[in-house]
């Protein structure tokens, strides 16, 4: 039997009703339109990655191991080097941080060379001391003794091999405190020394091993030419001015008398930690009012530069290490992401054919290599952060590491994954459903 159907204005017969014809109006033939819920949303975007990721653990492992040693690699070194730089930043600025050197000032003569525009007063330390944020000060004064010989015996062999003398210096009593010097057997003079000229010495510890010197009970004395100097002590450990070591060092007035010593050469000043503006601003007013300008003062500004270089000198280094450990983890996601998708060939042509579309399939390899990276990241952040903790308490150091290292290296596991998937991602999507079902 014909049945006639009517379109829009057209009749219809009786025996068709009239919600059959008000169905097919919209399109008379055709199939209703597929409604937004039943497209490819990121609830399947996820399922599917998901699945992807878990289908093989040991794969999964393998994968998530490579981003975990590079993450933990950039961790550990980079809060290794921050770690290190400030321990050794610390150690220059326990004694940086606090010692101000005030020398005479110099200037050009006509004659090429350099000569002193002022003089530093004899009692210079006792001026300075006056300062707020001053604890010790000392006088340093250079001697010379004409080419005298320091031994330690009076008698001169002109067979034996001619060695080279100890230099011979000229200090106050409280310079050995100002340079944060030490005892190691005996005495420091001390100012009732400095005041009679007594004839000691204090010899350094390079300085009394090389004159044979070891102990002072027995009252050893040592020659500078034909005039003798008990050794009443030896000292070690001077952190501000080394060269003390190699040296003979004599009573300022005792320099005065035997040498003719005219001034002296160098004013250690120990201060406060972050006094040290303003002592040079006012040290060279406290020595000289009238004539501050003849004098240099060398002291610590508010924050060690050496810390910073440090840190970024030992940081370049370590961040190159954790760069190559972290894109080996990468070149591992990319491989194993690209051997997936060779692997998964037959599933991406029937997901193609089943009306995947080519962002569907690049999404989700593409999530499967952020996600991949991301638990890499944490992971490796994690024990990276363990690492340097532990080995730091360990070494008795205190561990220096930027929270934002923690979080960001656990982003920046993401971010490999993203750009180590996206080769693997854009191959997957140019695989034509035909060719993929063909070759599977």
């Amino acid at each position: 039997m014909k049945i006639a159907l009517r379109r829009k204005s057209k009749t219809v017969s009786d025996e068709v009703p009239d919600d059959t014809v008000e169905a097919l109006e919209p399109g008379w033939g055709a199939p209703p339109a597929m409604a937004r819920a039943d497209r490819f949303s990121l609830q399947d975007l996820l399922v599917e990655a998901s699945y992807g990721i878990g289908a093989k653990p040991s794969r999964l492992i393998m994968t998530t191991l490579g981003t975990v040693l590079g993450i933990a690699s950039l961790v550990v070194t980079v809060g290794f080097a921050q770690t290190a730089a400030g321990q050794i930043a610390n150690q220059f600025d326990a004694v940086a941080a606090t010692q101000v050197l005030v020398e005479p000032a110099t200037a050009r003569s006509g004659s090429g060379s350099e000569v002193a525009t002022g003089t530093l007063p004899w009692d210079a330390p006792q001026r300075v001391e006056r300062l707020a944020g001053v604890e010790r000060a000392g006088l340093v004064a250079e001697v010379d003794v004409k080419e005298a010989p320091v031994t330690s015996v009076p008698v001169n062999d002109p067979s034996a091999a001619a060695l080279l003398s100890p230099a011979v210096v000229a200090t106050t009593a409280d310079l050995l405190e100002a340079v944060r010097g030490s005892v190691v057997t005996g005495r420091y003079f001390d100012s009732a020394h400095d005041e009679r000229g007594d004839h000691v010495a204090v010899l350094g510890q390079r300085a009394a091993d090389q004159l044979g010197i070891n102990r002072v009970d027995s009252q050893p004395s040592i020659f500078i030419g034909e005039t003798s100097y008990t050794v009443i002590g030896i000292i070690e450990g001077v952190e501000r001015r080394s060269d003390l070591l190699d040296s003979v060092i004599l009573p300022m007035g005792t320099a005065r008398n035997d040498f003719d010593v005219s001034a002296p050469t160098e004013l250690h000043v120990q201060i406060a930690t972050g006094a040290g503006t303003l002592v040079a601003r006012q040290a060279p007013i406290a020595l000289s009012p009238n004539e501050p300008e003849n004098f240099t003062v060398t002291a610590p500004s508010g924050r060690s530069d050496l810390q910073d270089d440090i840190q970024a000198d030992v940081n370049i280094v370590f961040l190159i290490l954790g760069g190559i450990a972290l894109l080996a983890g990468g070149l591992g996601i990319a491989n194993v992401t690209m051997l997936s998708v060779m692997e998964r060939i037959g599933e991406i042509g029937l997901r193609r054919a089943l009306g995947a579309t080519r962002r569907n399939i690049g999404m989700q390899f593409m999530v499967e290599s952020v996600v991949i990276g991301l638990l890499g990241g944490l992971i490796g952040s994690a024990l990276g952060v363990f690492a340097v903790v532990i080995v730091s308490v360990a070494q008795g150091w205190t561990p220096i590491l930027d929270p934002w290292l923690a979080i960001g290296s656990a982003l920046l596991g993401a971010v490999v994954g993203l750009a180590a998937g996206a080769l693997p991602a854009r191959r997957a999507s140019n695989i034509e459903p035909i060719t993929a079902l063909r070759g599977s």
